[in-house]
């Protein structure tokens, strides 16, 4: 058997499991089923957010948290009182600087604005969980396709999930083709070089989410890049309400289904 014939006999068993890795990490104890909370502290009133303890406060490029025993708040793992400056939480979830009992306190600053974000591993979400709906492995949806970088970088003001607008950052169009027809889709450049797309198509509201995340790997130095849409990700806001998803930019709802790929999560 030649190396492309046992390339197209793993994609399948490769697609399966990442597929059941991913359904590992949505439920993992503090993946994103676990967020029951984003609390601006823009709205909290006299310092006060609900159901999270402490005062909190807004002072430039820190924030403030006063604490008392009662409020039973843990700070690099030790028990903690008086007052502290924080900064944002960088790392993942499960070593975030402040917690209460099991749930993590993760302090977020979003354009310039502060907010502290409660991720319980008891959430309902996580307890009524069945799994990541997802349509089995197609080669059709793994098409060659081809980056083409801005001159520079661009910012649209696109609307979020939380109803806000905000800038989504973008380097370049990905170009693809299906049926024989060019469609392309506008995509953000990581810092590792991969790509990054939010797309809708004419599942999205039906039979899929509203929309979903791509993320290519970092084109070759000719620019190509292999577009496999079976890796359609559900957004971080379909497993909780309380995620800032983007929507897709101008131009990124493609006018056909995109049978491929996650779709919906499955309540048990």
């Amino acid at each position: 058997m030649s190396t492309s014939e046992n390339t197209a006999t793993d994609a399948p068993q490769d697609w399966k499991n990442w597929h059941e890795q991913r359904t590992e990490t949505v439920s993992a104890p503090y993946g994103p089923l676990s967020l029951t909370g984003t609390h601006w502290l823009g709205d909290a009133v006299e310092g006060r957010i609900p159901d999270v303890p402490g005062r909190w406060s807004d002072d430039g490029d820190e924030i403030v948290l006063t604490a008392a025993a009662e409020d039973g708040i843990s700070l690099d793992g030790a028990p903690f009182t008086g007052g502290a400056r924080l900064t944002a939480d960088g790392g993942p979830v499960a070593a975030s600087r402040l917690a209460q009992g099991g749930r993590r306190l993760v302090v977020l600053r979003r354009e310039g604005l502060w907010a502290v974000r409660v991720w319980d591993p008891k959430s309902e979400a996580r307890r009524s969980f069945g799994g990541v709906e997802a349509t089995p492995y197609d080669e059709k949806w793994v098409l060659p396709g081809l980056f083409r970088p801005y001159g520079e970088s661009r910012t649209v003001q696109v609307p979020n999930a939380d109803g806000r607008d905000r800038g989504l950052g973008l380097g370049g169009e990905l170009a693809f083709t299906v049926d024989g027809d060019e469609h392309t889709l506008q995509v953000g450049v990581e810092e590792d070089g991969s790509l990054w797309a939010v797309f809708a198509d004419t599942t999205s509201g039906r039979s899929s989410y509203r929309f979903r995340f791509l993320r290519p790997s970092a084109p070759a130095a000719d620019g190509t890049v292999l577009v496999d849409f079976n890796r359609s990700l559900l957004p971080p806001c379909a497993f909780a309400a309380h995620f800032l998803c983007p929507f897709p930019p101008p131009g990124n709802s493609l006018p056909f289904d995109i049978a491929a790929g996650e779709r919906s999560v499955r309540i048990r």
